[in-house]
């Protein structure tokens, strides 16, 4: 809708069911697969298209130079995702494909299969049922800027690519070292990755073309055309550091697969804060209300106002502040829906710090259905959080006026003031997020 043509009041329950079941995300992807196959029956086609429901499976490209473990991240990512792991080596291998033979013969005699083989080959594999259904993950393709421009005009878009990267010389020092296991495929090192498994170690061989100056040609032609191919891949390009430990590769590329890229689709913002006493959301509140156009809600200033204004809510909240006691959750939530409802929350978004403050209140929150859709925990050690309520201007000016330090108890019974007050607070916010 126009916001300029009239001041519509859309509804709450019309922006929070578009969000909650992703309406703008999958007509979207409609879309995008209507305009790239444009079927005949369209209706047939989505109908079909949603019944896959697979818009949310992996379909990832892995690139890298020799010996950077791409094929090892690759499986490892198929074993934890339950996908499918695409080489060239599996497509010349396929049984009952007319490509996959006619590849495979002009292998033998050339080294090398044409662009639009090796294409067709990859969009044959990736439209079969198990593809479709779980997922693909791509293995070195593609090798060209040319094939990558021919798969993206075939519709066969990732979500993700990784390129791995390490020095030169490192990867020859790998490349030598490397042997197989034929049985399984699983790629081992003499020095770096030895299986301990007598079994395994007598049938490991060593591949062909691993020496070091055909390390050095391949690593060449992957330079070569690799700073061709990247520029195909401007918004879902990670790169990854392949010189350090395989596990910590495998945690950087299965976190940044499992990440989701920004949506466009419009969204009312629902911040959340946590933080313990003295780490500085309500500052952080009030800089992101005033950066977004956000309405900041501040629990406990809501009570404080309700006391001030003589609501009826401040009629049930003032015997708990005179008492000292904390006021009850059910109390509270009803404040923040009474404050949450009004239409500048619905229409602008919020951010809401000091509630909740532990599990049920936060269950709370979300049975009343205020899902916050982004959480942002400022957590900082605890005697920094000490050291700034201790060190505010407002602290200060209070041990100023009544001649108090933080070594120091208070007679005059401030013993909210003090330091051993902060480190209790700080210790409950802990254990109420754990």
């Amino acid at each position: 809708m126009d916001a300029t043509t009239a001041p519509h009041r859309i509804p709450p329950e019309m922006p929070q069911y578009g969000e909650d079941y992703h309406t703008f995300e999958m007509m979207q992807n409609m879309l995008e697969q209507l305009l790239i196959h444009q079927p005949e029956d369209p209706i047939s086609f989505m109908i079909t298209h949603l019944r896959r429901n697979n818009d949310n499976v992996p379909k990832v490209v892995i690139l890298g130079p020799p010996a950077s473990g791409k094929t090892t991240i690759a499986m490892w990512l198929c074993k934890h995702l339950n996908s499918n792991l695409i080489t060239k080596e599996s497509l010349l291998e396929r049984e009952f494909s007319r490509l996959s033979v006619e590849a495979k013969s002009y292998y033998q005699v050339y080294k090398k299969i044409p662009n639009s083989i090796l294409v067709s080959l990859v969009q044959e594999r990736l439209n079969e049922a198990d593809c479709l259904r779980k997922g693909w993950i791509l293995d070195g393709i593609p090798e060209r800027r040319e094939q990558a421009l021919m798969i993206q005009t075939l519709g066969l878009a990732p979500k993700h690519v990784i390129v791995l990267n390490a020095p030169d010389t490192v990867l020859i020092e790998r490349n030598v070292g490397k042997r197989i296991d034929p049985v399984t495929g699983e790629i081992y090192h003499t020095t770096f990755d030895w299986p301990p498994e007598p079994e395994i170690q007598n049938r490991l061989i060593q591949p062909e073309g691993i020496s070091e100056i055909e390390t050095a040609k391949k690593l060449l032609e992957y330079h070569r055309h690799i700073i061709r191919i990247l520029p195909s891949y401007p918004k879902i390009l990670k790169t990854i550091s392949s010189d350090q430990p395989c596990v910590d590769v495998f945690y950087q590329a299965l976190t940044y697969v499992q990440s989701g890229h920004r949506c466009n689709a419009p969204f009312t913002p629902k911040v959340l804060l946590c933080g313990p006493l003295g780490s500085g959301k309500k500052l952080q509140a009030t800089l992101l209300a005033q950066k977004y156009g956000l309405v900041n809600i501040s629990c406990g200033q809501l009570l404080k106002e309700a006391v001030a204004a003589k609501s009826s809510f401040g009629e049930l909240i003032q015997p708990f502040f005179e008492k000292r006691m904390t006021v009850p959750d059910s109390i509270i939530t009803k404040v923040l829906a009474d404050r949450m409802e009004q239409q500048d929350c619905i229409q602008k978004g919020w951010v809401l710090h000091g509630f909740p403050r532990d599990l049920d209140q936060a269950r709370m929150l979300n049975s009343m259905g205020y899902n916050p859709n982004r959480k942002l925990s400022h957590l900082c050690s605890s005697s920094l959080c000490g050291l700034g309520i201790i060190n505010s201007p407002l602290m200060k000016a209070c041990m100023k006026k009544w001649s108090w330090t933080p070594q120091q108890s208070s007679a005059a019974g401030r013993e909210e003031t003090q330091e051993t007050s902060v480190w209790t607070s700080i210790s409950s916010f802990l254990r109420g997020i754990k």
